[in-house]
């Protein structure tokens, strides 16, 4: 009875688990129940731009600002990196009570200083994010027939040489009746049929909950002497038309600025676990899918033919070794050709071990960073719906598999200076102090030109100090532990013994790294399509959710590293070429230099409208930054499947 009660409470929590997947559901947050009446805060986010990608406070503006002063609200790590800056608005709703014409506030006369910014933020298309219970406004507009999904609303619009503001919003506020799920009942009882949703029957008057957030701006244009007795959230005295396709509120020098709003309730269908299905929808994503999968068939295809003729070949060549070896022993040295020829100078150590051993660390800290975290998200844990939540646990995965990075970058250092641990200290050091300084030094520079440009993109510098102390007060300790622990290991013992004297490469054909850089073109192959995507949400404002897809990217792409590196591993030691250490590492890493490039055409064709050095210059930093990342999780999956395949191979014969 036991062992049937625990299968059916796994089977329960199975069909919770999809249920939540399918419904985007975020695992540790809840509905948020509102009586009617209940007061509602709308909070600001950051102004965004496609044209800069450079984010600036909402309070820079001469906007209206809260009664009780702006405040601050709570952020995590992940928030402050990603340069929002989420404050308190003077916008308040009561649950389930329409309002008209409320009167927010009139600006002072514009200063020459704010009307000069107030054109340029303008010119520049920033667009304002509002929040209300964690929903970003969302905003519709109608083009050629189809209806497309805004986040945010835009500060106001230039008409011929007159710049208009967005002085009146029109918000809608989508509303569910509160369900809730008596979980304790499911567990108690592994009854599946208490799971579902029931009406909170508790009072008379039910709750709700927030399933929609929409906004229409308009720009009208008020009159000034009418509100000089106003206050905050009074009726405004005469009827505002509220129409998104004129402009009135013309923005002069001198002249206040006079903003008023209206909020409708609709009860909707919605449910709450569906509610950032609006947010998600992404134009013509059925194409976009369809593009994913057929990328993926094809890559797949291909790599299993590069496997199978891999594999067929170099089966061929031990057999053919294995029929020298029995029938003239006596004249095996005469016979061998190609890879074997190199059995003596395969193991011999390359050029610059130490900073090898580095990379390859580092490499294995990256990856299993990316591994986890996008494994993570696609189960649901860092839903778009938690702002912050995925940067916060990248960093966190990060430092935790510095245990990782350090013992494998001490044991293959321990393994090519067969078995001696002197150096494994500083060798761990290195390791946590290379990629982590080196994305100090780019984030640093880039930093300083948002300290200039005064964008709240900008890392402050009491975060700065706390990056540095969990740089060296849990990633570095972490590495060193992580070192030790390789320094203790044993170390891999090579099958085959190394002369002293280096035998000689013969002259090729062509550069052999020149292979090695065109071989990064097939792992390219199999992520282009997700790198749009990707792209897209990182500088287009977009919201991107396929982590599944992602995942399922990322586990071929790694195959198909693995396989490249292979494939070239096998082909230089075919022509008598035994420096494979680092070939091996480049030729899957070399895929970072044709992202690199699909960068800069990303830059060209589809950020046009991105202008002035500094945007450019922040997306290039930004892009190296990716690029070197990417170069050192691919180059060590490389590398380390060629070592495994190495290894494998000349263990496999015998020769004295």
């Amino acid at each position: 009875m036991d062992l049937l009660r625990q299968f059916k409470i796994w089977v329960l929590f199975i069909c919770l688990v999809f249920q939540c997947g399918c419904g985007f559901y975020l695992p540790g947050s809840y509905p948020h129940k509102y009586d009617t009446g209940n007061t509602l805060s709308v909070k600001v986010n950051s102004l965004t731009s496609i044209d800069t990608e450079m984010p600036f406070s909402y309070y820079s503006l001469p906007f209206c600002k809260p009664p009780e002063g702006v405040k601050d609200s709570a952020e995590n790590l992940g928030e402050l990196l990603m340069g929002d800056r989420i404050e308190n608005s003077p916008y308040r709703f009561k649950m389930y009570t329409n309002e008209t014409q409320i009167f927010l506030c009139k600006s002072d006369p514009l200063s020459a200083d704010d009307f000069k910014i107030l054109k340029k933020r303008i010119d520049e298309m920033y667009q304002v994010n509002l929040i209300l219970d964690n929903l970003p406004a969302i905003r519709y507009t109608k083009k050629e027939g189809f209806f497309l999904r805004w986040t945010g609303y835009p500060v106001g619009i230039k008409v011929q040489d007159m710049y208009y503001v967005f002085n009146h919003l029109k918000f809608t506020v989508l509303v569910h009746k509160y369900e809730e799920t008596n979980m304790a009942r499911v567990m108690g009882t592994g009854d599946a049929a208490e799971a579902i949703p029931t009406v909170d029957r508790a009072s008379n008057v039910p709750g709700y909950m927030v399933v929609g957030f929409e906004v229409v701006p308009c720009s009208v244009s008020h009159n000034f002497d009418s509100v000089k007795n106003l206050k905050i959230y009074d009726k405004y005295p005469s009827a505002i038309n509220c129409d998104p396709t004129t402009v009135e509120m013309a923005v002069k020098e001198g002249q206040p600025m006079v903003f008023t709003y209206d909020v409708s309730f609709v009860e909707s269908d919605i449910k709450w676990p569906s509610r950032w299905d609006a947010y998600l929808k992404m134009e013509g994503a059925k194409v976009h899918w369809f593009s994913i999968l057929n990328s993926l068939m094809v890559i797949t295809f291909l790599a299993g033919i590069v496997l199978v003729i891999f594999l067929r070949t170099v089966r061929r060549d031990l057999t053919r070794y294995e029929e020298i070896d029995k029938e003239a022993q006596a004249q095996m040295n005469e016979e061998l050709s190609g890879w074997k020829l190199v059995v003596a100078d395969v193991f011999r150590a390359p050029n610059n071990p130490a900073l090898l051993c580095i990379m390859v660390g580092d490499g294995v800290q990256i990856l299993g960073m990316a591994v986890v975290t996008i494994l993570f998200a696609a189960l649901g844990f860092m839903s778009p719906a938690s702002r912050g939540t995925l940067i916060t646990g990248m960093l966190f995965f990060y430092m935790v598999l510095g245990i990782a990075a350090g013992y494998v970058a001490v044991r293959l250092w321990r393994t090519i200076g067969c078995g001696d641990s002197k150096g494994w200290v500083s060798v761990s050091w290195r390791v946590a102090c290379f990629f982590p300084g080196i994305a100090f030094l780019i984030l640093t520079t880039l930093n300083f030109l948002l300290w200039g440009s005064h964008s709240t993109g900008a890392i402050p510098f009491s975060l700065f100090v706390i990056l540095l102390l969990l740089w060296f007060c849990i990633s570095v300790p972490l590495t060193l532990v992580g070192g030790y622990l390789g320094a203790k290991a044993p170390h891999i013992e090579y099958p085959v013994r190394t002369n002293q004297i280096p035998r000689e490469i013969p002259a090729q054909k062509y550069p052999s790294w020149l292979l090695v850089l065109g071989a990064g073109t097939l792992p390219f192959g199999t992520l282009f399509i997700e790198l749009f995507f990707i792209m897209s949400s990182i500088w287009m404002g977009r919201v991107y959710y396929v982590f599944g897809f992602l995942f399922i990217v990322l586990i071929l792409l790694v195959v198909v590293c693995a396989e490249v590196s292979l494939v070239l591993t096998y082909m230089h030691l075919c022509v008598e070429d035994w420096k494979w250490w680092w070939k091996s590492f480049f030729a899957s890493g070399s895929v970072a230099i044709y992202i690199f490039l699909y960068s800069i055409n990303y830059l060209v064709f589809d950020l046009k409208s991105l202008s002035g050095p500094v945007s450019a210059t922040l997306y290039i930093g930004y892009s190296l930054f990716m690029v070197f990342a990417i170069m050192l999780a691919t180059g060590t999956v490389g590398f380390l499947s060629s070592f495994w395949f190495v290894h494998y191979l000349f263990s496999s014969v015998k020769l004295d």
